[in-house]
């Protein structure tokens, strides 16, 4: 009988839930796309029982087609990592909407705390982190302050607060575990990544009641195991959930970058660049920020980071809110069929620029438009731009690491486009590697709870599963990669500053 590992991968956009074998084969899967909220502009919500309906719907239909649920020996969770949900510790209903990471509505927030003398200098040195929107630690804030009692009721210990592995954690329990891992705890601006723990100092400092916060623990470890009862999950009642790590953190694991200098880069709703820098946190000076990889064993692995808020989501902008496209697919085949942009950029700043600019008030914009301009050059101004993204992202990790990175593994729906891989390896002068299995931010999930529950034995036995499928080199000569670049840099200009704080 074969044993089987349940990975839940719960994304920006949608849930899945991926059935793998112990020879990293996927046995059964199902995805389910879940409705986004925009209250304003730059505000994104999501509402938590629509992901937890959501991922239990798919988890009940992967484990139906695959017809292995008796044989399931641990669940894995990844998640959309910094959202921030604050629910009802009785009765489990959240007291408002998931505020997602994208959302730019706490700005003003991390305007005050850079405001404060010395207080980005002692987020920075304790969390790896800067004082910015994306995290989740003033979007709590903002709960505390803005639903009716929520403060009071959260220092009355009535509430509880958690990232979104939190909250299936607590509800695949039955209400009966509060735990947060390393990693996602690592994207609050509340923990110190240095002792694991969370900080009194940063709690006091966003005004956080500390008997809010979920129990932060390792990577791969028993955190608890499936009730009884879940409709359509009868069949995993008593399986242990004994893995988890916010989707970046699990796609690095997932890609096999076990030792330092290894890199990644995820194409989804946003583009996420790590590498592994070793035992020891370092500092970023390039508009990075340093994050706990993973935790096993006792043994803690630490990342750099670079997150780009807006990629796969400019394609979906293309298809969905300009109707440019009838699928995400038709964008490359638009792309390839112009030789170039003709000179167009676009910038996706629909919700500010990340790193290594930290812009929350940067806007889209495209510039270089003349009247023969079609919505091919469109489309490849979009592919174009979210190369030139991971592009400022690598420049400063290279500065960062004081070691070169020699190939870039890359994941990620967008991953699957050759036009863009072609173009990033371009870009960067060093080898782009596309996986043959690309689900590895779930693999990732599954690879941490199959650790813990003796599916595989080691890091070694992991790296062997991974097979490449296509691997592109540089073709393009530099100079020209270089000069569309700058031309790049120009247009980022033009993109910021069209909203003052």
């Amino acid at each position: 009988m074969k044993d089987y590992i349940l990975a839940l991968d719960q994304g920006t956009t949608s849930s899945r839930a991926i059935l793998f074998g112990a020879d990293g084969s996927i046995a059964g899967k199902a995805q389910q796309n879940f409705k986004q909220y925009y209250p304003q502009p730059g505000w994104v919500e999501h509402d938590p029982l629509e992901i937890w309906e959501s991922e239990r719907s798919v988890c009940a239909q992967a484990l139906k087609e695959s017809g292995a649920a008796g044989c399931v020996k641990g669940v894995g969770i990844t998640n959309q990592r910094e959202t921030t949900i604050l629910w009802d510790r009785a009765s489990g209903r959240p007291v408002y909407n998931a505020i997602v990471w994208q959302c730019r509505r706490t700005a003003g927030i991390a305007d005050a705390l850079k405001e404060k003398r010395g207080v980005s200098e002692m987020i920075a040195e304790k969390t790896g982190l800067l004082p910015d929107a994306y995290f989740s630690g003033t979007k709590l804030k903002w709960l505390l302050d803005n639903v009716p009692n929520a403060r009071y009721r959260a220092e009355r210990g009535e509430l509880l607060f958690g990232t979104v592995e939190t909250w299936l954690i607590w509800k695949l329990t039955g209400g009966k575990v509060h735990v947060t891992d390393y990693s996602n705890a690592s994207r609050t601006m509340l923990f110190n990544i240095h002792t694991l723990t969370w900080d009194e100092e940063l709690c006091k400092l966003m005004d956080i009641p500390m008997c809010l916060l979920p129990k932060p623990v390792s990577n791969s470890e028993v955190y608890g195991t499936v009730a009884e009862g879940i409709e359509g999950l009868e069949a995993l009642a008593g399986v242990p959930i004994c893995g988890a790590a916010g989707d970046q953190q699990a796609a690095l694991f997932g890609q096999g970058c076990f030792e330092r200098g290894e890199a990644k880069n995820t194409y989804g709703t946003g583009c996420f660049t790590l590498m592994n820098i070793g035992a020891k946190p370092v500092r970023s000076r390039a508009g990075l920020v340093t994050t706990v990889g993973w935790s096993i064993g006792g043994k803690t692995t630490y990342a750099l980071e670079g997150s780009v808020f807006n990629a796969g989501s400019a394609i979906q902008w293309l298809r969905d809110e300009l109707h440019m496209l009838g699928s995400a697919h038709e964008c490359d085949l638009l792309a390839e069929s112009v030789e170039d942009t003709g000179g167009v950029y676009l910038v996706p700043a629909f919700t500010g620029l990340g790193a290594p600019y930290w812009d929350m008030y940067a806007r889209g914009c495209i510039v270089g438009i003349t009247r023969g301009t079609t919505r091919a050059h469109i489309a490849r101004a979009v592919l174009e731009a979210i190369a030139y993204q991971v592009t400022d992202l690598m420049t400063a990790m290279r500065q960062d690491a004081g070691c070169e990175i020699r190939v870039l593994r890359v994941d990620g729906g967008a991953s699957v486009s050759d036009l863009m891989m072609q173009l990033q390896s371009d870009l960067l002068r060093i080898p782009v590697d596309r996986p043959e299995m690309v689900e590895t931010t779930a693999f990732g999930a599954a690879a941490l709870a199959g650790l813990s529950a003796g599916v595989w034995k080691d890091a070694a036995e992991l790296r062997a599963l991974r097979v490449s499928e296509r691997i592109f080199e540089p073709l393009r000569e530099q100079y020209a990669c270089e000069e569309q670049y700058r031309g790049w840099k120009r247009a980022v200009s033009c993109a910021q500053g069209w909203i003052e704080a």
